[in-house]
């Protein structure tokens, strides 16, 4: 039988793969459209994904979670694409740092999904229930992603 630490790194990665392929066949000009009723592209979606795992991480463990800090005002909470500049990661980019993170993330931190921390302000005092709320957020995003698509097809 799998823990249920297995489990939670299983449905993190079923669930980014299926993101993944959901934009798989998007291109980088579809990713940077915004469409009428949207604050947001697929390219800020994807980025915003990568970063809130690593600020939620953060924000249980008070550690330094390994994510530029460039991040935070491209995809941060607020932001939008209006803020992209030059250095902004690409839609390829991010789909690359999206399909590793997953790994990275069970390798950083699954040894350590049950340690408890001070809660934060959701309540959430360890790493495996970060994962399960940043989990239920990625859907949120996904669906922002297919209507996306949606309105451009």
């Amino acid at each position: 039988m799998e823990s249920r630490h297995e489990v939670l790194f299983t449905q993190l990665e079923s669930y980014r793969s299926y993101i993944l392929g959901v934009v798989e066949n998007v291109t980088e000009a579809e990713a940077e459209v915004i469409a009428k009723g949207f604050n947001n592209n697929i390219r800020w979606n994807l980025g915003h994904i990568y970063l809130d795992q690593y600020l939620w991480i953060q924000a249980v463990t008070k550690g330094k979670a390994d994510v530029p800090e460039s991040f935070h005002g491209w995809f941060g909470y607020g932001t939008s694409p209006a803020d992209f500049t030059s250095d902004t990661p690409s839609f390829e980019e991010l789909k690359e740092l999206l399909k590793k993170q997953p790994t990275d993330i069970k390798n950083t931190y699954g040894h350590r999904l049950e340690e408890e921390f001070p809660p934060t302000e959701m309540g959430m005092h360890t790493i495996e229930q970060v994962l399960i709320r940043t989990i239920f957020h990625e859907g949120m995003h996904l669906q922002s992603i297919i209507d996306l698509k949606k309105c451009m097809r």
